[in-house]
């Protein structure tokens, strides 16, 4: 049994004594204690792979920060990983890809992932299930397929991914078939970390506001509403950073929670998704304001929800250079409210 479970019942659409919060990427960067467990290591993966640790900066947040939940350590990049394509990770410039996919020879290279290729996620979500008793749920995740796809085709990250979106117009029969891949192997890996102990899974469409909506529509919203129907077990949170133009259409995909990005519009939202929980959005730059100017922001983002199931969050990952008190006091204004 759960000690707080306000997160899962905000998430299902009923009534809680306050805003539940939790913050993307708050097991990392931000906290010394998380600092000082990565510098014995060789690497940002080797912690991503060794299930205890990992666990030990999942918990790291809920102990220190007081949130209402702990999202797993793990990449969304873990997949295409397990897949056959393998990643690194780059001190300060971030994922980088030796080998990328250009053709249809590529992808017969390629497998559909099962889960015992990420038994490391999975393990780290039993230690820390085990370890957590209950205090809080657990939230699983993985990235959405355009996004995986994107960082397949490009190499790493992009201001523009115009190689990725240059492959859905010059290839949509190699670019549908590597999704179809993607998807399969998200599926039964967020299945396996339900299965683990994994209350609720969000799906993070990181790169989802690059597509023009008819693009997004037909290689980004149609895949995730594959995985989002496939996950009956527990609550799905779909968030889709920059795709404004898709929330109308975010109503009749088979998840519980959408999340919104900083620059997304809360009233719209509130109409065009009267039955789904909302998630966000106060901008990650609030938090580098005064203490009073933190409070002030995260009262006036809680007042535009006021009314709407709601769990408290930022619009996108909380900034490495943020001092961990304003974080501390960001989630002590959200749950005094």
């Amino acid at each position: 049994m759960l000690k707080n479970d306000l997160i899962l019942r905000a998430a299902r659409g009923e009534e809680v004594e306050r805003t539940p919060v939790w913050l993307m990427r708050q097991a990392g960067r931000i906290l010394p204690e998380y600092r000082s467990v990565r510098a014995k290591l060789s690497g940002f993966k080797e912690l991503v792979e060794t299930p205890e640790l990992a666990a030990e900066v999942t918990i790291q947040p809920v102990d220190l920060l007081g949130v209402d939940a702990a999202i797993i350590f793990s990449d969304i990049l873990v997949i295409p990983e397990a897949m056959g394509l393998t990643y690194e990770m780059v001190e300060k410039k971030g994922p980088h890809f030796p080998k990328t996919i250009d053709s249809a020879k590529d992808l017969e290279q390629l497998k559909v992932a099962k889960p015992e290729d990420l038994q490391y996620t999975i393990d780290a979500i039993k230690i820390t299930k085990n370890e957590l008793n209950g205090r809080v749920p657990i939230i699983g995740f993985a990235g959405a397929p355009w996004t995986i796809f994107s960082y397949m085709i490009e190499g790493g990250g992009s201001k523009t991914f115009s190689k990725a979106r240059k492959m859905l117009y010059n290839d949509p029969v190699l670019s549908e078939e590597l999704l179809g891949m993607i998807t399969e192997s998200t599926i039964s890996y967020l299945k396996a970390q339900v299965a683990a102990g994994a209350n609720m899974v969000q799906i993070f469409d990181s790169w989802a506001g690059v597509l023009p909506p008819a693009h997004y529509t037909r290689f980004s919203l149609k895949y995730i509403e594959q995985i989002a129907a496939a996950i009956t077990e527990v609550p799905v949170t779909v968030f889709a950073k920059g795709a404004y133009f898709a929330l109308r259409d975010m109503a009749d995909v088979s998840c519980r929670t959408v999340g919104l990005d900083w620059n997304m519009n809360v009233e719209e939202a509130r109409i065009l998704l009267p039955n789904k929980t909302l998630q966000g959005n106060l901008d990650p730059c609030a938090l580098y304001g005064s203490f009073d100017q933190v409070k002030e922001e995260a009262k006036n983002m809680l007042d535009k929800f006021k009314g709407h199931s709601h769990i408290a969050n930022l619009g996108h990952g909380v900034y490495p250079d943020t001092d961990p008190e304003k974080v501390k006091c960001f989630i002590e204004t959200v749950k005094s409210y």
